[in-house]
């Protein structure tokens, strides 16, 4: 198999969780400086409030387990929130909630109100599977064609195999369920593997998995 850079294990468990605000804590999951992306995790406490923020850049959000709500809904635990560059919004958590989020680009503070673009929920159970090889299905969450950005649940099956491919751009998954492996070993549920340009490598699973990805790019058979 040619040769390139290794996919990175992420064990979240092994982060230390740093407070944002009381009520708010994250762990900062992978970053990548010069563009401005990152993912982390969020806990927020039952009753916890992000104060009005403006997004420069934009974000999407996994709800891992409780729900936030924002001024276009509310997004619960296995959905998708999407934060448009531009976005004005207010979060807010009744019973307590943790996410998953992936960002491009900063957060400030907005106290006024005004006009801008509105935050975005995909309800994933309304999303049909769509097979892209034996054993592999996918629910297509959201994409920017411009940028070759695109966001996926990915269902393996046990035993599925994703055969040797190269990475046109960089890719961070989180196992939801199950674990997933390839050459730098075995990704288990609730933790992140993050593949970058050029990795080439080979996805297996024992026993089956669910799989978010956050794809910027694409893939080519090696």
């Amino acid at each position: 198999m040619t040769s390139g850079p290794r996919s990175q294990i992420i064990a979240v468990s092994d982060l230390a969780w740093q407070e944002h605000q009381p009520g708010i804590s994250f762990k900062v999951l992978w970053q990548d400086p010069a563009t401005k992306r990152r993912a982390q995790m969020t806990r927020l406490a039952p009753g916890a409030t992000l104060p009005r923020h403006r997004h420069v850049g934009d974000e999407l959000i996994f709800v891992i387990e409780g729900a936030v709500s924002d001024e276009s809904g509310t997004v619960t635990a296995g959905n998708v929130g999407y934060r448009p560059d531009g976005c004005l919004h207010t979060v807010t958590t009744e019973n307590g909630a943790t996410v998953l989020a992936v960002l491009t680009g900063d957060i400030e503070p907005a106290p006024e109100s005004g006009r801008a673009p509105s935050s975005q929920i995909f309800t994933l159970s309304d999303l049909p599977w769509i097979e892209t090889r034996p054993g592999v299905r996918q629910k297509r969450i959201w994409e920017d064609k411009t940028t070759e950005r695109r966001a996926l649940l990915v269902r393996f099956e046990p035993g599925a195999v994703l055969p040797p491919h190269r990475h046109v751009g960089d890719e961070l998954i989180f196992l939801v369920e199950g674990a997933n492996a390839d050459e730098s070993g075995v990704v288990a549920t609730g933790n992140v593997n993050y593949r970058p340009n050029g990795c080439v490598h080979t996805v297996t699973t024992d026993n089956g998995a669910t799989v978010l990805a956050v794809v910027w790019g694409r893939t080519e058979p090696v």
